[in-house]
């Protein structure tokens, strides 16, 4: 037992989450050219934030701190890793967890296990495809690029939206609060490739405002109350293109129904991870 995570952590379940993140949603998207620039910098300097690697490095430029949060990036920065079968990361973040899905457990830290069905909305044959497939748990900081890519070429099956909460997604949250991403706010998009099917889970958290994708655009404001399940026909994405963003860090799972999916060498737990790296082959 981590007494300093649980202490941590513990807090979290008496905030009022989707009040703080509405109030964050408002707060980023204020447009004010004598604070804007200078929030930017500050936020740049604390987290560490490489502006030189933005479309647009100045700070001025942004009308909004959500504009500058969820920047573009110089394209020729984040090379896609080549080859119809080779999955290549969705984000920039960091590997939380990866490896197999056994008869539907998810590994989320030491102790703690979710399940595909719970974080795919409860629904037995969309889960079905996962249930001995294989997983990846992307994690997204402050300094990050927020929007997120296409790790294999795919035609959008459905898009589904679950209600949650909104706990936090650090490292001390995964290692004690039980099945956190099956308990959060998120949006799953599921999608027909050739290797297979493919889910992209993109999981809520506090100060999380808004999750977008970019056929429907802002899927949450507003918190729903059920599951919402949307069909959007002819939506096909090729391998690196833009399916989404998360306004402030949050994290991405991806499931994959292909069991022979071989995981690079080196995808530890922590190992920092660019869009476009070469994860996995099929």
């Amino acid at each position: 037992m981590n007494i300093p995570d649980i202490l941590k952590s513990w807090p979290l379940y008496i905030l009022p989450h989707h009040f703080i993140s509405r109030l964050v949603f408002r707060l980023t998207r204020i447009q004010c050219p004598t604070i804007v620039p200078g929030t930017i910098r500050l936020f740049s300097d604390v987290f560490k934030v490489n502006l030189e690697e933005a479309q647009n490095p100045d700070p001025a430029s942004y009308n909004t701190f959500n504009e500058f949060f969820t920047r573009p990036l110089k394209p020729e920065l984040r090379p896609i890793a080549e080859g119809e079968n080779v999955l290549s990361s969705p984000v920039d973040g960091a590997v939380s967890q990866s490896g197999k899905i056994e008869e539907g457990r998810i590994f989320q830290a030491k102790g703690h296990y979710y399940s595909a069905l719970e974080l795919l909305g409860g629904d037995e044959k969309r889960a079905a495809p996962f249930m001995n497939g294989q997983f990846m748990t992307i994690y997204l900081s402050p300094r990050d690029y927020h929007r997120i890519h296409m790790p294999l070429a795919g035609k959008l099956v459905e898009q589904v939206y679950v209600p949650g909460r909104l706990f936090s997604v650090a490292g001390h949250t995964t290692r004690t609060i039980p099945r956190l991403f099956a308990r959060n706010e998120r949006v799953v998009a599921l999608f027909d490739t050739d290797y297979g099917k493919l889910a992209m889970v993109l999981v809520g958290a506090i100060n999380v405002a808004a999750i977008e994708t970019v056929w429907d655009g802002l899927v949450t404001p507003p918190q729903g109350w059920g599951v919402k399940r949307q069909v959007f026909p002819d939506v096909t994405l090729a391998k690196g293109e833009e399916m989404g963003r998360f306004n402030m860090g949050s994290t991405v799972i991806l499931l994959l129904e292909n069991p022979g999916l071989q995981w690079g060498q080196g995808l530890l737990a922590d190992k920092p991870l660019k869009l476009g790296e070469r994860l996995a082959t099929l």
